[in-house]
């Protein structure tokens, strides 16, 4: 069976191919028979399917393949495999192009070993869109290693498996030697003791460089004016922190927070959420609102609550 077809047997309900009804079969034959062969042929395709299993669309594979009739065959069924899952072909190639020459079997091996660890079908649209790589992945020097490094080196049992690389499909295209293992290494010694918290919450870190994303973002932090030991400290309230930009994060909120709101580094030390939060959707707006009220806030007062509640707190300021 071409794995195309039996991705639609597994994922989508598939109706079978066109088929006549035996009652219609009967009496083409008997007009095959009785009638010249002009008549004949036109009878044979004049006669419709009336059954409902008859009327029903063709299977997806087969309604695809009608568009890539200049395929080799395996071509073609790998591409119709792919998009059953909800993968854009064109767009995996140009990110993995080892897709290229990646045989069916070899895509179907790695289905089928994510799918014996707990993800289920329509996962895997979201896993290889992100990580096309994953497609071309060797389950034995690379797959399983990752799945080994979640139990041994996390503790995350196989039930929640599923959960991990659904959060963070890059865990399946990390290298555990040049990448998890390095980073998790790292994070322990900056003071990150919840394997859980980790694993469940936040498994980017793990994906993340230490050499050219983690360290260089604990840098910028001291470099405002605050010990390493305070920047640590901020990271591990707001493990986020690791995930921001400098240029397009960090500095143009810093720059607000000193400029036009007169804070300045204590208020991201006792705060460090407030660079989570959207400068031109959240901060600045509210910042605005709160001094045309004439109103101080502290900024976890100002930034977490809702609009309504925001609302209400300038209203109960005002009424002073």
């Amino acid at each position: 069976m071409p794995l195309c077809s039996f991705y639609a047997s597994t994922s989508l309900p598939v109706a079978k191919p066109h088929s006549l009804p035996s009652s219609a079969a009967a009496v083409t034959t008997v007009q095959a028979k009785k009638s010249p062969p002009a008549v004949a042929a036109a009878a044979a395709a004049t006669v419709l399917p009336t059954t409902a299993e008859s009327t029903a669309s063709m299977m997806p594979a087969e309604a695809l393949s009608l568009h890539l009739p200049e395929l080799p065959s395996a071509m073609r069924d790998k591409i119709l495999s792919l998009e059953l899952m909800g993968v854009d072909y064109g767009r995996a190639l140009s990110l993995n192009p080892a897709l290229r020459d990646a045989a069916p079997e070899s895509i179907h091996a790695v289905v089928t070993f994510l799918q014996s660890r707990g993800l289920h079908f329509k996962d895997l649209g979201r896993v290889f869109g992100m990580c096309p790589s994953v497609l071309t992945a060797s389950v034995r020097a690379d797959l399983r290693p990752v799945f080994a490094f979640l139990t041994d080196d996390l503790g995350v049992p196989e039930a929640a498996y599923r959960r991990v690389v659904v959060k963070c499909p890059r865990v399946l295209a990390c290298s555990v030697r040049d990448q998890l293992r390095p980073a998790l290494i790292y994070l322990r010694r900056l003071g990150f003791r919840d394997n859980r918290a980790l694993a469940f919450q936040d498994p980017i870190l793990l994906v993340s460089s230490v050499e050219r994303t983690m360290a260089p973002k604990l840098e910028y932090l001291a470099g405002l004016g605050m010990s390493r030991d305070d920047a640590v400290a901020m990271a591990l309230r707001c493990p986020a922190l690791f995930t921001f930009n400098v240029e397009r994060n960090y500095r143009p909120k810093f720059e607000y927070l000193v400029g036009e709101m007169g804070g300045g580094v204590e208020d991201v030390k006792a705060f460090p959420q407030y660079f989570t939060f959207s400068l031109e959707k959240r901060i600045a707006p509210r910042h605005r609102a709160a001094a045309d009220a004439g109103v101080d806030l502290p900024l976890p007062d100002m930034l977490k609550a809702t609009d309504e509640e925001f609302s209400e707190m300038l209203e109960r300021r005002r009424s002073r």
